[in-house]
């Protein structure tokens, strides 16, 4: 019987990613870091080449290489034209002489070579600092690119790419990362988009078939009084969740930046606004009061209309029984345009401003009614308003009630 082979092993896995394989020499990788170390590194190089250049040909001229003596002998005497020699002196007076002559010359090369080399060196500096400004900024370049992507893509959508071409160094291992981000927050916020959509409409169809078939019933003149009474209290349950949908999906959309936008007059907004809930304040007994200044911004209408009809109703609903008064006016300031909605009303806490604005959050005791509304007003005004590039700011007001001030840039 023939010996039985050995079974086959498989392969070890591979330990490093197949689609971006390693260099077989890491450390020859053009980096970022590598780059500047040879540009800098040359740059001295070259600026040290140039420095001794400068310096040894100013010595030599200094020195008056291949020049003539400062003296020489005539006749068997030592004359010179720059210095004073002595004719009739002894030794020691005529060599102190000389050695004062050469010490002079001496001196006025090292003093000439001195100040021709500060004069070199501020004029290698000046040109070392812009070859080391153009250098950096040419290295740079593409860090510049990748910002204003970043902007661009924070102000419109998110479909721009970087996709940076180059070296494969830091800066574009960056660009590709940013990339990859891109890409996974796209499909994130489509897929937002989506649910929103579908929610939008499996959540509304059940609950307009639920209004209609309770509107049909109650319809009916020989139903019993009890199933009146439940009807409209079902009735009543179901346009409170119709609210409660409809403010969960406009929250969910306002969460995204405003990509259309066009010129939005804020007077007119806070007009139809007025205008909507002043049935509602008439009720109430609460006295409108308006003040629209022109206020035109860059943003969505319909959005921007939620924004003040949220505010405005809040105000008239969060009011005094008597003598209650709601004030909205409208103004434009130095690079934005302001909306402000005060409102008497019930003491606020300072400390309970900030959960005024969180979903489902009511104020302890006023604002706790269910016919008040469901709890998102404040914070679908807000998640509208950091939409637009703007802010919504909350204070208590003396003596009672809010002041809401709206700021949006134009």
């Amino acid at each position: 019987m023939p010996p039985v082979p050995p079974p086959v092993s498989a392969p070890p896995k591979p330990t490093w990613d197949p689609k971006q394989p390693e260099p077989p020499y890491p450390w020859l990788r053009p980096t970022i870091r590598i780059r500047l170390t040879l540009l800098y590194g040359g740059m001295f190089l070259i600026a040290g080449i140039l420095l001794l250049s400068i310096i040894y040909m100013l010595a030599a001229q200094a020195m008056h290489v291949g020049s003539d003596l400062p003296f020489k002998i005539v006749s068997g005497k030592v004359t010179s034209e720059v210095c004073y020699l002595p004719q009739n002196a002894s030794a020691d007076d005529f060599n102190a002489a000389v050695n004062t002559c050469v010490n002079h010359q001496r001196k006025e090369a090292l003093d000439t070579l001195l100040n021709r080399s500060l004069l070199a060196l501020v004029g290698l500096s000046v040109i070392a600092f812009a070859f080391g400004y153009a250098m950096a900024g040419r290295v740079l370049s593409p860090l510049g690119r990748i910002t204003r992507i970043a902007r661009r893509v924070a102000g419109t959508d998110l479909s721009r790419r970087i996709e940076l071409d180059g070296p494969d160094d830091e800066l574009k291992e960056l660009a590709d990362t940013f990339d990859d981000m891109l890409d996974r927050l796209e499909r994130a916020f489509t897929a937002q988009q989506r649910f929103v959509g579908n929610a939008s409409h499996e959540l509304r169809t059940p609950l307009a078939i639920n209004r209609t078939l309770l509107e049909v019933h109650l319809s009916d003149p020989q139903a019993p009084p009890e199933l009146q009474q439940l009807g409209k209290t079902l009735l009543a349950t179901n346009e409170r969740s119709e609210q409660l949908v409809e403010g969960l999906l406009l929250l969910a959309r306002s969460d995204n930046q405003i990509i259309e936008r066009k010129p939005v007059d804020l007077a007119e907004v806070a007009s139809r606004a007025v205008d909507q809930a002043r049935g509602e304040a008439e009720a109430k007994g609460v006295e409108m009061r308006e003040e629209l200044a022109p206020a035109v911004v860059q943003g969505n209408g319909v959005l921007l209309e939620r924004i003040a009809l949220n505010l405005v109703q809040n105000a008239v609903r969060y009011n005094v029984p008597e003598d209650g008064w709601v004030a909205v006016s409208t103004e434009l300031l130095p690079g934005q345009a302001v909306l402000v909605v005060s409102n008497t009303g019930p003491v606020v806490p300072a400390y309970e401003i900030d959960n005024l604005f969180e979903p489902f959050r009511r104020l302890r005791t006023e604002r706790t009614g269910s016919d008040k509304g469901v709890g998102l007003g404040l914070s679908i005004a807000r998640s509208v308003a950091r939409a637009h590039g703007g802010r919504i700011i909350a204070e208590p007001r003396e003596g009672g009630g809010l002041v809401m001030r709206v700021s949006l840039p134009v």
